[in-house]
């Protein structure tokens, strides 16, 4: 029998998300989609020390805003969830709320002689450390010293277990064989094989808080959540050896997962990972939704940004994937369709911020105008601006192929709701000239004079015979009249402009033009 797909995207709740945790939650999501399997999500919160109030939320509404739905681990109102049921039968799904689980695994390894109890502390190991190092040594806690130290392997059996009693600052560690060659493999790299002398033993279970490491509590979670691909970013392609063993520790070997391991998304120039300080440097977000710290310091967020969600996604699916054609733009069921790890690169992707906006300018070209006007609404509302919705899904459908955001439609044509106070300078200089006014104030006095249909069908005919009939310079004209209507040279025709603000308005602006150059 075929055995289901089933992945997971097991974030930590220490911070707010960054855009290639996302993306590694996109990928898991679609290779589960494509497979017609489940995308599960489970909250790895052993780390009490580094736990951030509010990251979880953030966490899963990130992934809500990009229509990056899971299967399993979280209800339909977004909440993590904690009582198994039929669509949730591996609940709960945040790993402190699961601590009992793991203490019995930590044992077991003991007890099969896979693991031992260490009970050095922190001063112990920082002499230990010292110690190799003024030897120009490197410290490594493995079969080379394990026995010089304070373990269950190296202390009498009376001594350890009176310890295990006294002590509540114990571990459990993993017993990394000696000269042993781990032969693995990996969906993106290949093959890999690494000897156990250059590791070391981890920590797997911690008597203080009695919470596992990651180690553990991720290998017990898959094996218990049936996974059957791992999908995870680069930075734990060192942990894999130690995670092969596990497996065979326990004698999982039948349904270990295969893994994946993603590449890092790079910095705009040169290499290195992509962080927060080269957005800030920059000014591109690299979090999903804007966050704010535990000192009050707010980050930018695509969301906030003006980012459509599936823009963003589509960027990121391009990020160390290549569907192998020249297509760009996929919406998130052809990326389904297209996806596959034999694609996905090795090497890192390199982060183009420019190309960012080019998506973005492409999917709000593909919005509807009624969209659109919605997004719009509230930017006129906060600048003031009272206008019928009929009127401003008009402005929109003439704007949008010039935006790059929403947000820019303001820039593009608020001379469309409010009229200019300021003139650009450079054109003032260039057309105002009293030969091409005057002409520009008769073609004003056709305009408001015209009694045929006032459309831009209707007026643009005629408009353009008069100037040309009466062998008027058009561009200078034409130029001197958008100037007066707009506050600069530039902006839609004259014939969009006067039947979308009316004669009335345009009168107005003409007028004020006449008292200030007249």
């Amino acid at each position: 029998m075929e055995r289901r797909t089933r992945v997971r995207f097991a974030p930590s709740p220490t911070g707010p998300l960054h855009m290639g945790g996302v993306r590694t939650a996109l990928y898991n999501y679609l290779y589960a989609k494509q497979k017609g399997g489940d995308f599960i999500i489970r909250i790895e919160d052993t780390d009490s020390h580094r736990f951030v109030p509010g990251a979880e939320q953030y966490i899963i509404e990130s992934l809500r805003w990009c229509g990056i739905i899971p299967d399993e681990g979280v209800d339909e109102n977004g909440k993590v969830v904690e009582v198994a049921s039929e669509k949730h039968p591996h609940a709960p799904y945040r790993q402190s709320q699961r601590k009992s689980i793991y203490r019995q695994y930590a044992e077991q390894l003991v007890n099969a002689g896979f693991a031992y109890y260490a009970f050095d502390t922190a001063e112990e190991l920082t002499a230990a450390r010292e110690a190799k190092e003024s030897v120009g040594e490197t410290f490594i806690y493995n079969h080379s010293t394990r026995l010089n130290l304070r373990n269950s392997l190296s202390l009498p059996e009376t001594e350890w277990k009176a310890l295990l009693e006294q002590r509540t600052d114990w571990t459990v560690r993993f017993k990394m064989p000696e000269n042993t060659v781990v032969k693995m493999d990996d969906m993106i790299r290949g093959h890999v094989e690494v000897n156990t002398n250059t590791l070391d033993d981890k920590v797997l279970w911690k008597r203080a808080d009695e919470l596992p490491t990651y180690h553990l509590a991720n290998i017990v979670d898959d094996h218990l959540m049936e996974i059957s691909e791992v999908i995870r970013g680069e930075e734990w392609l060192p942990s894999l050896p130690l995670h092969y063993l596990l497996y065979q520790a326990f004698g999982w070997q039948d349904t270990m997962p295969r893994f994946a391991h993603l590449s890092l998304l790079l910095k705009p120039v040169g290499n290195g990972k992509l962080s927060k300080r080269d957005g800030d440097k920059m000014g591109f977000p690299v979090f999903p939704l804007q966050w704010t710290n535990a000192e009050g310091e707010t980050s930018h967020g695509y969301r906030e940004d003006g980012y459509f969600p599936d823009a963003f996604v589509n960027l990121l699916a391009m990020l160390g994937w290549n569907p192998g054609t020249e297509q760009e733009i996929f919406s998130m069921e052809e990326l389904i369709a297209a996806f596959s790890m034999d694609k996905v690169q090795k090497a890192g992707a390199k982060f183009n911020p420019d190309k960012a906006k080019w998506y973005n300018k492409e999917y709000l070209r593909t919005k509807s105008d009624d969209l659109l006007s919605d997004a719009f609404m509230p930017i006129l509302e906060a600048k003031g601006v009272k206008a019928e919705r009929d009127y401003v899904k008009k402005v929109v459908s003439l704007i949008k192929e010039r935006a790059t955001f929403v947000a820019d439609f303001w820039d593009i044509a608020s001379y469309l709701f409010v009229a200019p106070s300021e003139y650009n300078e450079k054109d003032v200089n260039k057309f105002w000239k009293e030969e091409n006014y005057s002409l520009a104030f008769k073609v004003a006095d056709f305009i408001l004079a015209f009694d045929g249909e006032f459309t831009k069908e209707g007026i643009e005919g005629p408009l353009e015979e008069y100037i040309r009939g009466n062998e008027w310079p058009m561009g200078k004209v034409m130029n001197c009249l958008r100037l007066a209507l707009v506050g600069a040279s530039s902006g839609l025709g004259i014939a969009d402009i006067v039947t979308l603000i009316g004669k009335e308005e345009f009168g107005r602006r003409i007028d004020a033009i006449k008292a200030r150059l007249c």
